[in-house]
């Protein structure tokens, strides 16, 4: 069998979404590294636009299938490769599994992503400390939003029930990003103990960022 070929970045938050998603399904996959900064970003080059014409990472390849954006795949991997499922239940629990994935995915990661950074940086002349500023503001009020929905009784271990679903898929790296831009995370303990027990499974631990051949 061919394996899948996935387009990757270690730090690339988008990324570690479907790695995590590849890894919850015991996908084997094959990576295929696109440095987002060297050389102004290899995701530039004529090559890997073929494929992405956004030029943006993930990128998923199944065969002869070529799948763009992160939950587009994470959906793709769960209806091609059903269990264990990454959307579980009844079609409202769908629902508010892809309502909770998308306040990152949507809502948070998106103004925070390199290419916005960069135009903040380099054409609008924004310093260092307003870029992070910026970003911590973003990531606050997102997380404050979060943090009241999942006082729903349907919140278990993880975000929906007690077992990861896509939406723990697409919380973790932007929790790791979090951390990494000094949010205060003590005001969001719902959060903090739901990434504690993503963290505790190996398929979370082996698709972090500083776990990836490609890191530094």
């Amino acid at each position: 069998m061919i394996p899948l070929i996935l387009y990757t970045y270690w730090r690339s938050s988008s990324a570690y979404r479907v790695r995590i998603g590849l890894n919850l399904k015991g996908i084997d996959y094959e990576p295929s590294f696109v440095h987002l900064v060297r050389e102004g970003g290899e995701q530039h080059k004529a090559e890997y636009r073929r494929i992405n014409p956004q030029g943006l990472v993930p990128t998923l390849v199944d065969g002869e299938h070529v799948i763009h954006q992160s939950l587009a795949i994470l959906e793709y991997l769960d209806e091609t490769r059903t269990e264990p499922s990454l959307l579980p239940g009844s079609a409202e629990d769908r629902a508010r599994i892809r309502a909770l994935a998308m306040i990152v995915a949507s809502d948070i990661q998106p103004v925070q992503n390199l290419r916005v950074l960069r135009y903040l940086v380099e054409k609008l002349g924004q310093p260092d400390e307003k870029k992070v500023e910026w970003i911590r503001d973003w990531i606050h009020g997102g997380f404050k939003a979060m943090e009241i929905h999942l006082q729903d009784p349907r919140t278990g271990v993880f975000m929906h029930g007690d077992s990861p679903t896509m939406a723990d898929c697409v919380l973790v790296p932007q929790y790791y990003n979090a951390v990494r831009f000094d949010v205060d995370m003590k005001r969001f303990p719902t959060i903090n103990r739901i990434y504690a027990a993503c963290m505790e499974l190996d398929a979370f631990v082996r698709a972090a960022p500083e776990n990836q051949p490609d890191a530094p």
